[in-house]
């Protein structure tokens, strides 16, 4: 019998080509955007170490809360649609089972290692809820105040008209000719808000506000007695500088050795010294008291949500939403003086000044001392998966 070969392979060749056109077209559909230079690999969960060992289920319980609250304190972009929907169907999987949760992410989500422009990995930090004494009225004990927000103080956002304000700006004052730029570091503290009563509290020194203003939130021990909570409220729109970078060129310490620890003792040691380091950071924070948090939750990040120790993240607000689950993999220090191998879900619910790029993020390690020593070593390399949504199933 003749064997007609011809056709059948050139069939089997273009159902190939179409097969891989239509897997192409799926992979491409659901990859996340990207900067230019980022890049994307799609993975699958299984391909993830320590995915099959992790407490989804505790990420789950985060995520099932919703993606940011309305309004969000701090603008990010969009959610995406099948993202919203993922965190409202969050709610009806049942709490505490792992495999539900784990299931529940494998079928909502597809799962992309995000590499960034110029490196092998992503970079992570660590931030945490710092704790200060103050006080409701100023003393020579408590003379550094701090503000609530302005009423002329106008947070931009990309693609409002800024009519000719400095692009590097966030932010601007209100006038009654438009917009101008807002006072910056130095301005403030030598006056510029004084006489229209936006004093919230009174701090030990400028270094504790510093501090605070780093993390973007805190809790104050009250001269008066009790507890008080500040979130974050806005800033003055001007570039943030990093002290820790300035200190560590100025003195030529390695960055690796450069910790908050160190930079804190540092300023501590030399008020007038630290006076005018910190104005070099022109970015000034304002915040709100809340009394209405509950001791035992965590501070409310720029979703506008708690967040939880060693689940919740900081993201770049202008590549990536809120509540997005993001698995990382890194090797940080236990605070303890050894290491510790973190690879688990988190779900993005924070932002900062600092934290730019499509695979770098701050880790919040929690509050208190313990928490912010620890934080303030956290330097390190980490591999970033975005788990990307999608429609349940597809």
């Amino acid at each position: 019998m003749t064997r007609r070969a011809g056709p059948v392979p050139a069939l089997a060749w273009l159902i190939g080509i179409l097969a891989g056109a239509a897997m192409s077209s799926d992979v491409l559909a659901q990859a996340p955007p990207l900067p230019p230079g980022a890049r994307a690999e799609r993975l699958s969960p299984q391909a993830l170490d320590g995915w099959s060992r992790d407490r989804q289920q505790e990420a789950l319980a985060i995520f099932a809360r919703g993606c940011q609250a309305d309004p969000p304190l701090r603008q990010a972009v969009p959610v995406p649609r099948h993202l919203a929907a993922a965190c409202a169907a969050a709610r009806q999987v049942p709490s505490g089972d792992a495999a539900a949760a784990r299931g529940f992410f494998e079928r909502h989500f597809a799962f992309w290692r995000i590499t960034p422009a110029g490196a092998a990995q992503g970079f992570m930090t660590g931030y945490f809820e710092p704790e200060f004494e103050g006080s409701l009225t100023p003393s020579a004990e408590f003379p550094t105040p701090l503000y609530g927000r302005p009423a002329d103080l106008v947070t931009l956002h990309p693609g409002d008209e800024r009519h000719g304000l400095d692009p590097a700006l966030s932010a601007g004052r209100r006038t009654a000719t438009g917009l101008e730029a807002y006072p910056d570091r130095t301005a403030i503290e030598t006056g510029a808000l004084a006489k229209q009563g936006l004093e919230i509290l009174w701090m030990r020194d400028p270094v504790d506000r510093f501090v605070l203003q780093v993390q973007g939130s805190g809790r104050i021990r009250l001269a008066q007695g009790g507890v008080t909570r500040l979130v974050y409220a806005g800033r003055n729109g001007h570039p943030y500088t990093s002290l820790g970078r300035v200190l560590s060129e100025r003195e030529a310490i390695p960055p690796a050795q450069m910790t908050m620890d160190r930079l804190i003792a540092r300023l501590k040691a030399d008020a007038d010294w630290a006076r005018d380091l910190i104005r070099l950071n022109r970015s000034f924070v304002f915040f709100a008291r809340r009394d209405d948090l509950p001791a035992d939750q965590g501070p409310i990040g720029g979703a506008g949500l708690p967040l939880t120790p060693l689940r919740s993240i900081a993201i770049d607000r202008s590549a990536w939403p809120y509540g997005l689950p993001v698995w990382i993999d890194a090797t940080i220090p236990d605070g303890s003086g050894g290491e510790e191998r973190l690879a688990r879900l988190m779900i993005a619910q924070d932002t900062g000044s600092a934290i730019l790029g499509p695979a770098r993020l701050d880790l919040f390690v929690g509050s208190g001392a313990e928490a912010g020593h620890r934080a303030g070593l956290i330097r390190h390399p980490v591999s970033f998966t975005v788990l990307w949504p999608r429609e349940a199933g597809r």
